[in-house]
């Protein structure tokens, strides 16, 4: 007998629709060589590469995220098996020590002490005011506290080292396979020498740069709280680290609830013009006339009470949480979708006027087998773009809706919820900054790297570039 329940929430579904959604556009690309051609200048792009890398570490974190178990109670031989209420993933499994080693409040990054003083019992002084030592953040120094700084440095030192021969492995897999056939070390200078048509020496260099930070901070985050910790002891990496989920999801699956709804209207409109046109353009205008932040508070308060009040469809507190993410990301897909809408409109227009369209319909090609023949290859570097830029933004909405007390629940950890949680830290004396410096460095790095992914793309699909 299983020790875990598999948990499938609605967000998991959808996540790994995608995955395969997006195999399967890898199939439609190499299968059609226009598309091949423009993503393989996508690929000879070291800045578009470089950023790929980085979101690629982002998706893997939140792929692992999107594995959920139960884990199953002991009880006594014989008895039904019962499992835990909380809900786990496999990065939850992977980070055991982030998640479970929780002080009692506060502490700076590589703190041995609290950041507050408490008032405690020591023998033989009585009562006095200091900072009481953590729990766990650099346990292993034991009276040695001064040695923070020296034992730190050694530590990422030696998983530095490691992760250089990680990468050098790496580097010499990539190598072996561009010379694959050729003179030993033919591979190894061409990537380095920018002769190969995939960006290889961009991708070796930021993954380089990432393991150099990532080994040493995880093998860190093993005896310190690297990060520093937040108001109830909970680790700060742990937290970033549940955030990234949350973040790709609010843009993937928002992105997914929109897209469908800005092409067919947006191509409808402009195909068909007339009376179709009108109603069109008059719901969307009707949208961009109210006011996005109380159009989504509106619709997510009203999601609230309809949660609240059917407390039986949830067997745990993750799938509540989950189901008002999934209704924030289709309110913000419902209210998003009108820029690309009235976008592809315009294009449609300009394209049903060319010769071999008039042509199609002159030979009584029907209407809808042009738009799928004609209309709309020739739009799909324009909704790519669209939807590679609109990811960063709506990454930072949530962000935004979450500060204000209207996005994902209190519940999900979030960029969101750090940054709103920082609010009342701010403004306590001494100041704890580290929760929301680390939550703006990461989705700093998640929204810098989605655009420049974006700039890449859009340059090679943007026929006006050529």
């Amino acid at each position: 007998m299983m020790g875990f329940q598999i948990v499938l929430l609605w967000s998991d579904i959808l996540i790994w629709l995608l995955v395969a959604a997006g195999v399967g556009l890898g199939v439609l690309i190499v299968r059609t060589p226009p598309l091949l051609s423009a993503w393989r200048n996508v690929g000879a792009n070291r800045v578009g590469m470089a950023s790929a890398t980085v979101l690629l570490a982002f998706v893997l974190i939140g792929l692992l995220d999107s594995l959920h178990y139960r884990v199953a109670l002991e009880g006594k031989p014989g008895q039904k098996t019962q499992y835990a209420v909380e809900v786990l993933s496999v990065l939850d499994a992977l980070v055991t020590p982030l998640r479970t080693r929780n002080e009692k409040t506060y502490s700076e990054p590589f703190a041995t002490r609290l950041y507050a003083k408490e008032t405690v019992d020591v023998p033989g002084q009585g009562t006095v005011r200091e900072y009481p030592r953590l729990k766990y953040g650099g346990k292993h120094l034991a009276e040695r506290e001064d040695e923070v700084a020296a034992d730190a440095g050694f530590t990422a030192f030696r998983a530095g080292v490691l992760a250089f021969l990680g990468w050098l492995a790496v580097a010499g897999i990539v190598s072996g396979v561009v010379g694959h056939g050729e003179a030993p070390g033919t591979g190894w200078r061409r990537i380095w020498r920018g002769e190969t048509a995939f960006a290889w020496d961009a991708v070796l260099v930021t993954l380089a740069l990432m393991l150099l930070v990532a080994v040493p901070l995880f093998w860190l985050s093993g005896q310190y709280h690297v990060f520093g910790t937040d108001k109830v002891g909970q680790d700060v990496l742990y937290q970033i680290l549940k955030s990234v989920r949350t973040g790709l999801i609010i843009g993937l699956v928002t992105t997914l609830v929109m897209l469908p709804m800005a092409v067919l209207l947006g191509i409808v409109a402009g195909y068909y013009r007339g009376w179709v046109d009108d109603v069109i353009q008059y719901i969307y205008t009707v949208l961009n006339s109210i006011p996005g932040v109380l159009l989504i508070a509106a619709a997510v308060l009203m999601m609230q009470v309809v949660i609240d009040t059917h407390p039986q469809w949830f067997s745990t507190a993750a799938e509540r949480a989950d189901l008002r993410l999934l209704a924030l990301c289709f309110i913000l897909g419902i209210t998003s979708w009108t820029g690309l809408c009235r976008l592809l409109r315009g294009e449609t227009l300009k394209l049903r006027e060319l010769e071999y369209i008039q042509a199609a319909q002159t030979f009584g090609v029907s209407s809808w087998r042009i738009i799928i023949r004609h209309i709309l290859p020739n739009l799909m570097h324009i909704v790519i773009i669209a939807l590679v830029m609109d990811f960063s933004g709506l990454v930072l909405a949530e962000a935004v809706l979450s500060y204000v007390g209207i996005g994902v629940d209190p519940t999900m950890t979030s960029f969101g919820t750090m940054i709103n949680n920082a609010r009342m830290e701010l403004g306590r004396e001494p100041v704890v900054w580290w929760s929301l410096t680390a939550a703006f460095a990461a989705m700093f790095i998640l929204v810098l790297a989605a655009n420049l992914f974006a700039d890449a793309v859009r340059d090679a699909f943007d026929p006006r570039a050529a």
